[in-house]
C-alpha cells in the first residue's frame, strides 16, 4: 500500500501496527482520531508530512518477519473475543494494580508535586468510566456482533435489537473513546510524558511506568475497535440489508 498525504491514519495502522509507533512519536493520535488523513493531522500538529511518510515507509520495512498479526482478516466474533479477553481483562486487572500505588504516591508526594493530584483525579475517573464502558460493550454491542456473525453463517435474518442500527451504540463507544483519549493526553502532559522528577522514589517511578503501559495498551485496544471491529460491524449489517 502506497502511503500518501491522503492516506487514512487509522487504516494505515490497521494494515501494519508498526506505524503506530511513528504516529505516537510524532504526537498524532491514531486510535481515537484515526479517521483523518496524514495531511490533516500534520497540518494540525505543524508536522512535516513528507518526513512523516518517510518514517512510515522505513517502519514498514524494519524487522519484517511476516509474522505480524493482521486483525483485519479475523472473523468479527473472534476479534470481539480477543479484545474482551485480552484488553478488557487488562483494563480490569491493571486498575486494581495501579490504584494503591497511585494513592500512595499522591499521599506522600502530592504536596511537592501537586500535578499528581490532578493525574490521580483523571486516572480514577477514567477507571470508573472505562469500567462502565466495558459493561456496555460486553453486555450489548459485542453480543450483537457475535449474533450477526452467527446469522450470516446460517443465512438467517439480521438479529433484532432494542437500539436499532449497530451504528447507534458504536457512536456512543466512539464518543467515550474520545473522552479517554483526551483524558490520557492530559495525564501524559501533566507527567511530562511519564518522566519521574529527580526526587521520585521507586514507587513513584513504578506508578508512572504502569500508567504509561496502561495508556499504550488502551491505544491498541481503542484502535482495534475504532479502526477495525466497529467499521466491519457496520459493513456486516449493510450486507444483510443488501441481501434482502
Amino acid at each position: 500500500m502506497s502511503i500518501t498525504k491522503n492516506s487514512n491514519i487509522g487504516k494505515l495502522v490497521a494494515e501494519n501496527y508498526r506505524y503506530a509507533t511513528v504516529f505516537k512519536t510524532a504526537g498524532i493520535d491514531f486510535c481515537c482520531n484515526g479517521n483523518r488523513t496524514i495531511e490533516d493531522a500534520c497540518a494540525k500538529g505543524e508536522i512535516d508530512a513528507d518526513e512523516l511518510i518517510n518514517d512510515l515507509n522505513n517502519a514498514a520495512t524494519q524487522g519484517s518477519s511476516g509474522g505480524e498479526i493482521d486483525y483485519r482478516t479475523w472473523p468479527l466474533d473472534l476479534l470481539a473475543d480477543y479484545i474482551e479477553k485480552t484488553h478488557h481483562r487488562y483494563v480490569e486487572t491493571k486498575i486494581v494494580e495501579i490504584t494503591p500505588y497511585l494513592n500512595k504516591v499522591m499521599r506522600v508526594h502530592g504536596d511537592n508535586h501537586p500535578e499528581l493530584l490532578e493525574i490521580g483525579e483523571l486516572f480514577f475517573q477514567s477507571a470508573k468510566d472505562l469500567s462502565a464502558h466495558l459493561v456496555k460493550e460486553e453486555g450489548i454491542l459485542f453480543p450483537h456482533i457475535r449474533n450477526m456473525v452467527a446469522a450470516q453463517i446460517k443465512n438467517a435474518p439480521l438479529p433484532e435489537t432494542s437500539f436499532g442500527e449497530v451504528k447507534n451504540p458504536i457512536e456512543v463507544m466512539f464518543m467515550e473513546h474520545d473522552n479517554e483519549g483526551e483524558r490520557f493526553r492530559k495525564i501524559a502532559a501533566l507527567s511530562d510524558n511519564y518522566t519521574p522528577p529527580a526526587d521520585a522514589c521507586g514507587t513513584y517511578r513504578v506508578t508512572f511506568s504502569l500508567i504509561e503501559e496502561f495508556e499504550n495498551d488502551l491505544h491498541k485496544h481503542i484502535h482495534l475497535e475504532n479502526n477495525i471491529l466497529f467499521p466491519k460491524a457496520i459493513e456486516l449489517e449493510k450486507a444483510f440489508a443488501e441481501a434482502n
